[in-house]
């Protein structure tokens, strides 16, 4: 018989994609220290020799998904945003609510990482900064923004809404008809950080 780590060509690449997907699940629900290569490598169907033939470590595995998630989310999230007349608000609301529609595992790991300050979690908020500040800097210089608007907290806020959201998940699950991750709460959650970001919750005093 053939060993796995014997195994090349085509099969190669799916079996690293499909221990990077078990190494995943296991880090978003049960965090670095519980995540083992073993307990990894018979999630995702293949011998502890192969997980080890391509990552190494356990760190390698777990620098292998840090990037992954990483790449997923800046490749999502730094696209140009299209030109007018498309609401920038809701294109920029579509791509997160379908990055964690499509991708459960990485909103539950990105929760995890932003919470245990992981060097991860610190790279994937920096980055989502700069991108933030990059596109609220591109609606302010098109004219979608009143001209007194702070960049640097328009950014912070945009991310605090959407990363809060994702970070404290467990409690907002428990106020909720479904788990946010439902397509109708996604829905319903980019509905009212839509509204609020173009319109605010409070009326405008009569004299305005």
């Amino acid at each position: 018989m053939v060993s796995d780590v014997g195994r090349t060509g085509a099969e190669e690449p799916r079996n690293i994609e499909r221990i990077r997907a078990a190494a995943l699940r296991s880090l978003a629900a049960n965090g670095a220290a519980a995540t083992t290569m073993r307990g990894v490598a018979a999630a995702a169907g293949v011998s502890l020799g192969l997980v080890q033939h391509h990552f190494a470590t356990k760190a390698g595995l777990i620098n292998d998904v840090d990037e992954y998630v990483l790449r997923l989310i800046t490749t999502t999230m730094s696209r140009p945003l299209a030109d007018p007349p498309v609401d920038s608000v809701v294109e920029i609301g579509d791509r997160v609510t379908t990055l964690f529609s499509e991708h459960p595992d990485v909103a539950t790991y990105l929760g995890r990482a932003l919470v245990d300050g992981s060097p991860a979690g610190v790279r994937i908020f920096d980055t989502l900064f700069a991108v933030g500040v990059a596109r609220w800097q591109q609606r302010l210089d098109r004219g979608e923004l009143r001209p007194d608007v702070d960049i640097t907290w328009a950014a912070i806020n945009g991310l605090v809404l959407a990363l809060g959201a994702i970070s404290l998940r467990s409690h907002l699950d428990r106020h909720l008809a479904e788990p946010l991750i439902s397509p109708g709460q996604l829905a319903r959650w980019q509905k009212a950080v839509d509204a609020l970001l173009r319109e605010g919750l409070f009326r405008r005093p009569v004299s305005e």
